[in-house]
């Protein structure tokens, strides 16, 4: 094992508590990361590219050959956390650029940290990167269809810009990262290894350069009613997603799997682009959702570990981000 895969294992192991102290202290230097602010697309465009790197035609495959599950779970994914975002709009009658934030992380696909929840909970990890490649796959379309939809009383929504924004930010990494993985072969699953470090890094960076951002907002009246929406919006997906896999009689792996994928969003998407289309505020939800659900995540899976008592039984997902 490298000294970088060695590094990547230590910080994905306290990640979740660096991830809170380098917002704390972006928040206390907010000039540490305000350099990164106009660069945050490249860096989720490198997050991206590895999440590419690590796919295989082989994955495409899969979802072509067991279809229902991995559409049944995105569909529940971009039906169930949009919708609990405009409701929790409603209840806590939340405005402007901060409703359309949290609307916009709750249209976000899948976040990849699902993954690595998956698995330690003893969940269906090949379904859940299955999902998770089709919802990221589908963002283009559905993200800005669900802004418009969901979000266009509060904000103008620019929806062919967005849609243009989330194919090069999205779409077009993950491409080229599976072409070069399929070129290249065996030699590029040397460098996965250091793909965790690599994102890890990323993710600190884009967290880094949002606090920065919202140095002046991120502790207002507007904004005080963020902190709990985004953790009801997290831990009502979890249920709500549980209990749509339980409805359509799922293993409880495959339970599991759909639990995450469902609660767990792209927070570093929808940061990235509340920066590029609108107020930096709009960046908040996301900021504060990228640090919840990897907390909420990591217990949830941690009880179900506990619970188990077995082994995981698929394979460890190589790649995460938030």
């Amino acid at each position: 094992m490298s000294k970088l895969e060695r590094l990547g294992k230590i910080i994905g192991r306290w990640f979740t508590l660096l991830v809170v102290l380098w917002a704390a202290f972006n928040y206390i230097l907010p000039k540490t990361s305000l350099w990164l602010v106009p660069n945050i697309s490249y860096l989720l465009g490198i997050i991206l590219f590895g999440m590419g790197l690590t796919l295989k035609i082989e994955d495409f495959e899969r979802i072509a050959r067991k279809p229902l599950p991995v559409i049944a779970g995105t569909v529940a994914h971009y039906v169930i956390m949009p919708t609990l975002a405009w409701l929790l709009c409603l209840i806590f009658q939340l405005k402007g650029a901060t409703a359309a934030g949290v609307i916009l992380v709750g249209s976000c696909p899948s976040g990849t940290s699902s993954s690595v929840m998956a698995y330690l909970a003893g969940g269906d990890v090949a379904l859940d990167v299955s999902i998770e490649t089709l919802s990221t796959l589908l963002a283009p379309v559905a993200l800005p269809g669900l802004l418009l939809l969901f979000a266009g009383k509060y904000i103008d929504i620019p929806t062919a810009s967005l849609f243009l924004s989330t194919v090069k930010i999205v779409l077009l990494p993950i491409i080229l990262g599976v072409a070069v993985h399929s070129i290249f072969g065996k030699k590029i699953e040397k460098i996965t290894h250091v793909l965790p470090l690599v994102s890890q890094l990323a993710i600190l960076m884009i967290v880094g350069a949002v606090i920065a951002a919202n140095h002046d907002n991120l502790f207002t009246a507007a904004t005080a009613l963020v902190i709990p929406v985004v953790i009801l919006h997290n831990l009502f997906g979890y249920g709500l997603g549980f209990l749509f896999a339980k409805f359509i009689r799922l293993r409880d792996p495959q339970r599991k799997a759909i639990t995450f994928e469902v609660g767990m969003q792209d927070s570093s998407l929808g940061a990235t682009l509340a920066i590029k289309y609108f107020v930096p505020a709009a960046a908040i939800p996301s900021t504060v959702f990228s640090i919840w659900h990897n907390i909420s995540g990591s217990i949830l899976a941690s009880y179900w570990r506990t619970k188990s008592n077995d082994e995981p039984r698929t394979v460890k997902p190589k790649f995460s981000k938030v």
